[in-house]
Order: C-alpha cells, then structure tokens, then sequence
C-alpha cells in the first residue's frame, strides 16, 4: 500500500510538471522581427481600423476623436465572468507606453503580456496571430500617435478556476493556431486578402462562429453565427448558407461601407461599431471581404434555434 501510494505520489509530480511545462507562456524567436523597417503610420491606421481596436478599447458611448483615445473600461460580460478591457494608450504607468514593440507583437501573435503572463482570451489574439509582423509592427508605430489616457481599467472578474492565467497555457495548446483557417482552392489574389482580413486583423470568426464550452472556437461551424457573448441575441450567420447568402458581392460591400443592406434596413447592435471601422478601410479591401465570405463553404446556423 505505501509503495503504491508512494507511485502515485511520483506520478502527480511528473504530470504536474509536465503540465507546468506545457503551459509556460510563449514568445516569438528573434528571427520574427529581422528585416523590419520604420513603421508606415499611414499603413498603420488601416491595419488599426482593421483591427477594430476602438470597437472595444475606446472609452464606452465615445464619440469622433474621442474614439482615439485607447483607455479601456468596456466591461465584456461573459460564460467565465466579466473581463474590463484594459488601457492601451501610450500612458506609460496606466496603458502601454512603457511597452516595447517586441512586447506588444508578443501580446498579438503569443497572447502574452509584457511581465511574460497569458492574456485571456477576451483579447482576441487567436485571430491576430495571423497578422503579418509587418502589419503589427505599422499598427504600433500609429499607435504610438494617439492620445495617452491615465485612465485604470478595473480588474477582471473571474471565478475559479478561470481567473488562474497559468492555465491559459493548455488552452492555447488547443486553439492559438497561426496558420488559415480554410484552405480555399483556386483563390484568387482578392480573395486571399480578404481571407486575410477576416481570419486575422479584423477578428470576424471570435463573434460570427460559435464556441465549445471552455470557449474555443468550433472551427468546423466558421462563421456559422453564435449566441451574444457579451448580451441577449444572436450573432449572425454569414456563410453562403446563412441569412446574407443571398447577398451579392457587391451588397456586402456596400453594407460595411454604407451599414445598408439590400432590404433598405440598417447595421445594428456591436455591429454598428465594427461597420464603421470597415467604412474607414479602402474600397478594395471591403470587396475583398466580400469575395472571402462568398468563397467560404456555407454553413447552418452556428446557435440554437430558440
């Protein structure tokens, strides 16, 4: 019996160390950021509106510039508690400032912040990750224009055991994933930029596709609609098979520059926000979108029916 005990004893160790080990947080090699030049701050705001970083780090209800003004405090309600997005500005004790360009690419492609801690995935690093560094590298040099705020965006409110950032680690090993999404044959050149957008910079799939329950995303279902993380409702549909499969290219793109659809109604919910980032996107991008949501393989919807 106390050889046995003592087995199990040796046992819990080695898979607690091995687990310990699995979950260290990540960081990009050197090699990643050779042959990065000055930042083009003109690049930079696209990439930053296509990453839809006002949508949740402006301070809430803000309005024109204001939007600029990185300082957090949107509180996203959530299955895991409610996470308070943080301060992003150039601040250097309240936001980023003190940051370095190594540290944030970290925090985009890794999901790790710069004292070497996961971040949840509130903060959608699982699409970033497939953004190119020289994107990342364009999207910090503009950010570093912004105004700073000194703004403290409240702690997470998390129970257990999804307030332990450690274990971050082994979810990571299920889902940040930097490759495509989809493997669309025969793409053209429009249609891999937009495939580009969706899948990285603009985050579409961490809304539009539904999850499991510990939050991953069910990438079979891709953008096949989900329940409202954050409130009532749905969040639609938007393969082939869902409710804009009827849409031509060219609607969609008049949707995310104008927020009309072909029926004459107009852009709603979180989408309101995300509709004006891409509106400040050039036209070709937009249609590109529009070619990839055409392209994709349709899906039914991703959420309940009731």
């Amino acid at each position: 019996m106390r050889l046995l005990l003592m087995i199990g004893i040796a046992g819990a160790v080695v898979v607690a160390a091995a687990l310990w080990f699995l979950s260290a947080p990540g960081s990009l090699p050197q090699s990643a950021f050779a042959g990065l030049s000055d930042p083009d701050l003109e690049h930079g705001e696209q990439v930053f509106w296509a990453g839809g970083c006002t949508s949740c780090h402006a301070a809430p209800r803000s309005q024109g510039d204001d939007k600029l003004v990185l300082s957090g405090g949107l509180a996203l309600e959530s299955d895991f508690g409610t996470f308070h997005v943080p301060n992003i500005s150039p601040d250097p004790s309240a936001g980023i400032g003190g940051w370095t360009f190594e540290e944030f690419a970290n925090s985009m492609k890794e999901g790790v912040d710069n004292q070497a801690r996961h971040l949840f995935p509130s903060f959608p690093y699982t699409s970033y990750t497939r953004m190119t560094m020289a994107d990342i590298n364009d999207l910090w040099g503009f950010m570093q224009t912004l105004p700073a705020s000194d703004n403290v965006a409240p702690d997470h409110q998390l129970g257990f055991p999804f307030n332990i950032r450690r274990a971050v680690g082994l979810w990571k090993l299920l889902f940040l994933k930097s490759g495509p999404v989809l493997t669309i044959a025969g793409a053209d050149e429009q249609t891999q930029r937009g495939q580009y957008l969706v899948e990285g910079p603009g985050h579409c799939g961490e809304c539009h596709t539904p999850r499991d329950m510990i939050g991953g995303l069910k990438l079979d279902a891709w953008l096949s609609g989900a329940k409202n993380p954050d409130g009532e409702g749905i969040i639609p549909n938007i393969t082939p098979q869902g409710g804009i499969g009827g849409w031509s290219a060219g609607d969609i793109a008049y949707y995310l520059e104008s927020g009309f659809t072909p029926e004459f109604d107009s852009v709603g919910g979180s989408m309101v926000a995300v509709q004006a980032n891409m509106a400040k996107l050039p036209a070709e991008d937009r249609q590109a979108i529009a070619a990839y949501l055409k392209a994709i393989p349709g899906h039914p919807n991703g959420y309940p029916s009731n």
